[in-house]
C-alpha cells in the first residue's frame, strides 16, 4: 500500500508516495537523490545515516518516512551555507577527521547536535556522544580533535 508523505528537507518542501515500510534514509537517498546520508549497517549501530529531525540528531535507518509527515529534516547536504562549509564540516577537513569519509556525514551531523546541547564539550563528552557512531578506520583521535575545533568555531 502506497502512502503520501510531505516534509521539509534542507529547507525545501518535498513530498512523495512511498510504501509504509520505506525508511527515512531510503526516502532521502532514493526518492530525493540526496546521497550524502549513508546506509552503513541497516541495524542502527553505525550512525552513518544520522540526520536532524526537527533539530535533533536521529538515525534515519530507524525511522519510517511516513513518520516524518510535516517534519523538518536536515541532511549533510543542507548543513553548508551555499559554497561555505558549516564550521563543523570545515573543522573535519582541517583536522583530518574525514578518514575514508563513509561515516563522516553521520559524525558531522551528530557533532553539530552535540555542540547545540553542549557548546564546549570535553574530549570525554565527545567520545561518549559518539558512542552511536562507528568509524571503521578507527580514526577517533582526529574526529575528536575536529569536533573540539568545530565546537570552538561554532561558538565564534
Amino acid at each position: 500500500m502506497s502512502i503520501s508523505v510531505s516534509m521539509t528537507v534542507n529547507g525545501k518542501p518535498v513530498s512523495g508516495t512511498v510504501e509504509g515500510r520505506t525508511l527515512l534514509v531510503q526516502f532521502i537517498r532514493e526518492h530525493l537523490g540526496l546521497t550524502g546520508t549513508h546506509v552503513g549497517c541497516d541495524t542502527s549501530q553505525c550512525g552513518a545515516c544520522v540526520v536532524h529531525v526537527n533539530g535533533t540528531s536521529m538515525k534515519s535507518c530507524t525511522l519510517l518516512a511516513v513518520q516524518m509527515e510535516g517534519a523538518d529534516v536536515k541532511t549533510i547536504e543542507g548543513l553548508a551555507n551555499g559554497d561555505e562549509l558549516h564550521p563543523m564540516q570545515a573543522a573535519f577537513r582541517e583536522h583530518h577527521g574525514l578518514q575514508c569519509g563513509f561515516c563522516t556525514p553521520g559524525m558531522v551531523m551528530s557533532a553539530v547536535d552535540l555542540v547545540k546541547e553542549n557548546p564546549a564539550p570535553t574530549d570525554q563528552e565527545i567520545r561518549e556522544w559518539l558512542e552511536g557512531n562507528l568509524c571503521r578506520c578507527t580514526g577517533y583521535h582526529n574526529i575528536v580533535k575536529a569536533i573540539r575545533a568545530g565546537a570552538e568555531a561554532m561558538r565564534g
